[in-house]
């Protein structure tokens, strides 16, 4: 008999070699039903694959992720199989679940190019598999065995992937007529995919090495009932309506330019203002926090990044080294402003009543993400950060982190982003190999995010392997407003840094001590925050942040001098207003102003200037009736005032 242990920490007793699905059918044959996989001591397993050993478990279903993951995965390698026999001698690369769905990059040899009107084919094989309810099975192999059966079908991408593998931890799976190397978890057999959809074509470098060849990547993505990829496709139609790049586009936000060069974003006006108040939004939030201004260079000397770890761990994904005329002299663009900001925190000597020191910047660094994996401003090559760096004693660590959560908790209400959980990324328990400094720091970092997120009541998700290099963080993943997840706000703990940078304050004992340091970005970057709330708002602003927020709208060209006169008055009251003077219908004008969002429209005419008033009309709201120009002042003032206390009170 063996122990299985439930989330719950309930125990019970059942024979070894049960399986996950046997567990769940005893508990509820609904529950077999509904499961897909199983975690199995921190590790997600097939639900059909056996327990041996005690076990602490946690069974999965499709509202889970890991349920999720087990269901794409193995519909990554149905499509792998109806590839292979549309097409043989087709080669595969890797065929991982994403976030939603699924893709599989595969190279079909010189002479065939797969197009998106292949892809109906390929959904009707894999529906034609999945009526053949094949199982999947999974199979310890050695590594021989499994470079000879690789290098039996000239399958290089395979066993590159293979000879990085350590004998004794392959494993292959197979399911009718296919099989390929993989890990898994997978579902027991392919009958719960009930609908599919192949939605896009990319171009993939191997391995993301734009020096290797380019593969084909197949995404899609399906699920265990057909309204359900009815919803999820009506979200992608949506979805497509609030593309960031399109709106950013119309409401003249953004632009880039080839010949500045790809992923490097140049803000137009309205951009620009609207990223100044959000800016000058966060940082009065800073000053009722403490928070002291710094301010450092674009580029920084390799040594500082060399001692900060950073040229290690990703000076290949950097810009690389600017040389100059001295003879070994590198410099850096700045890929991170922690460095520098330690370094102004030891330009000076501290005491432990100085402590905690909060530095914070709005910095612009610099990372050469690949070309095919930009997009928009969600993934750019040059993004400001909205930066702070913490400096206190280990007893002040827990309260500073509590107050950095609330500094984004507020930044959340202020912008209606009410749907989030917090995900807490600590090390991989397996490979300490790719993280620095000691376990001791490390655990101490891992409980004082784990005590805070417990004591301010937020819902949490633990993720392995997610941390930073140098620490463990805590992440903000949104839930926008239809339904897509994003991560936004980022608080990480670092106890290595200081080490590195041997920063140090003078204890109430007289002695020299280590601070902790705190990073900290509510907004995450600048640019993909405002890509998530353009997509979140669809581009109707809050009242409050609105690039223009009024549109005065002219009936015909005599009316311009009172349109001028009444933008004159509210522009001096800090209401963002302009004139539509254009030599058009009034329907006209109002119609293109409503697909500008701008949240009120004032119509001027013979009326209105006889009686000194405006007509007012709010989008999405229509007619608001007339008011006098100091009437319309106060009720816009006092709509602004509200929108801002209800943020403080909420």
């Amino acid at each position: 008999m063996i122990k299985i242990t439930f989330p719950d920490k309930n125990t019970k007793e059942f024979n070894q070699g049960i399986t996950g699905y046997e567990i769940a059918k005893s508990i509820s044959p609904r529950l077999a039903k509904e499961v897909l996989s199983i975690t199995v001591n921190g590790n997600l397993w097939d639900i059909s694959r056996p327990i041996k050993e005690d076990a602490e478990i946690v069974l999965h279903k499709w509202e889970d992720e890991e349920g999720k993951h087990a269901f794409w995965h193995s519909s990554a390698h149905l499509m792998a199989e109806a590839l292979e026999s549309l097409y043989p001698g087709i080669k595969f690369g890797i065929g991982p679940a994403i976030e939603n769905g699924f893709y599989y990059d595969v190279d079909l040899g010189n002479e065939k190019i797969l197009t998106d009107a292949d892809l109906p084919k390929i959904e009707q094989r894999m529906r034609e598999l999945v009526a053949q309810k094949n199982t999947y099975n999974r199979k310890n192999i050695s590594k021989k065995e499994a470079l000879n059966y690789f290098d039996g079908k000239g399958d290089e991408y395979k066993l590159e992937l293979i000879n990085d593998l350590t004998d004794g931890e392959i494993t292959f799976y197979s399911q009718g007529n296919f099989t390929d190397l993989c890990r898994g978890p997978h579902l027991p057999d392919t009958s719960p995919i009930k609908a599919i959809k192949l939605l896009s074509i990319a171009g993939a470098y191997w391995r993301g090495d734009e020096q290797r060849k380019q593969l084909t990547r197949i995404y899609g993505i399906t699920f265990p009932k057909k309204k359900m990829l009815d919803e999820y496709l009506e979200m992608l139609e949506e979805a497509k309506k609030r593309d960031h790049r399109k709106i950013g586009k119309e409401l003249q936000l953004f632009t880039f330019s080839q010949k500045v060069g790809s992923g490097l974003p140049l803000w137009l006006p309205k951009g620009a203002m609207l990223r100044d108040r959000l800016i000058d939004f966060l940082k009065k939030v800073q000053v009722r926090y403490g928070y002291l201004p710094v301010s450092t260079p674009h580029i920084g000397h390799k040594d500082l990044y060399v001692t900060s770890g950073h040229y290690e761990k990703y000076g290949k994904d950097s810009f690389q080294p600017i040389k100059t005329p001295n003879e070994g002299e590198e410099f850096l663009l700045k890929p991170m402003n922690c460095p520098h900001h330690c370094e102004i925190y030891n330009s000076q000597q501290h005491s432990y009543k100085d402590l905690p020191i909060r530095y914070a910047e709005f910095g612009t660094v610099y990372r050469y993400e690949q070309s095919g994996e930009l997009h928009g401003l969600t993934r750019v090559r040059g993004f400001t950060q909205d930066d702070a760096h913490i400096f206190c004693r280990p007893d002040q660590l827990k309260e500073e982190f509590i107050k950095v959560i609330d500094i984004i908790l507020y930044i959340f209400k202020a912008l209606d982003f009410d749907n989030f959980v917090t995900q807490i990324s600590l090390r991989d328990k397996n490979d300490k190999e790719k993280y620095i400094g000691s376990d001791e720091n490390w655990e101490k970092a891992e409980s004082a995010i784990i005590e805070a997120t417990n004591e301010k009541g937020l819902e949490t998700i633990i993720e392995y392997g997610e941390a930073a290099f140098y620490g463990p963080k805590l992440d903000f993943m949104v839930r926008d407003a239809i339904g897509r997840k994003w991560q936004l706000g980022t608080i990480q703990v670092d106890y290595n840094l200081p080490e590195r940078f041997e920063l140090t304050y003078t204890g109430s004992d007289n002695q020299k001590h280590r601070p902790v340091m705190i990073h900290r970005a509510p907004f995450g970057s600048m640019e993909r925050f405002i890509a998530v709330l353009i997509e979140h708002t669809a581009g109707k602003f809050p009242l409050w942040l609105a690039p223009d927020q009024v549109v005065i709208l002219p009936i015909s060209e005599k009316h311009n001098e009172y349109a001028k006169k009444v933008s004159k008055i509210l522009n001096n009251s800090d209401i963002r207003t302009l004139i539509d003077e254009r030599n058009e219908k009034i329907g006209k004008k109002i119609r293109d102003n409503e697909l500008k969002r701008i949240p009120y429209l004032l119509i001027v005419g013979d009326n209105e200037i006889q009686n000194e008033e405006v007509s007012v009309r709010k989008q999405g709201d229509g007619d608001k009736g007339k008011m006098s120009i100091e009437k319309f002042k106060n009720y816009f003032n006092e709509k602004v005032e509200n929108l801002l206390k209800s943020i403080d009170t909420k």
